[in-house]
């Protein structure tokens, strides 16, 4: 028997880089928010470029995972992101809060 988990992807693009918004929505459903100056979330989080962020159900990060080092097309990277995002969506998520 499997169970749905609660995973829910979001996109947040850089502050400055409102030029792409268009194209990386067009035909596309994921929910994509614009950063600010003033709201500075990746400068809060310390993210990069292509970084995935999970977060808890409180919203806090759990980890950060780089698709640039950690390509998806390669299985291990694949299995380990999924891997992540089953514990992080699972009762009680492993926090790290490593780059990895």
């Amino acid at each position: 028997m499997s169970t749905a988990l609660a995973i829910r992807i979001s996109g947040i693009n850089a502050p400055e880089q409102e030029s792409g918004n268009a194209g990386m929505c067009a035909g596309r459903v994921l929910p994509w928010l614009q950063d600010t100056k003033a709201a500075n979330v990746w400068g809060r989080w310390q993210v990069d470029f292509r970084d995935v962020v999970v977060l808890d159900d409180e919203n806090k990060v759990v980890t950060i995972f780089n698709l640039t080092v950690n390509n998806l097309e390669k299985p291990a990277n694949y299995d380990s992101l999924r891997t992540i995002l089953i514990t992080a969506a699972g009762p009680t998520p492993a926090v790290t809060r490593a780059r990895r």
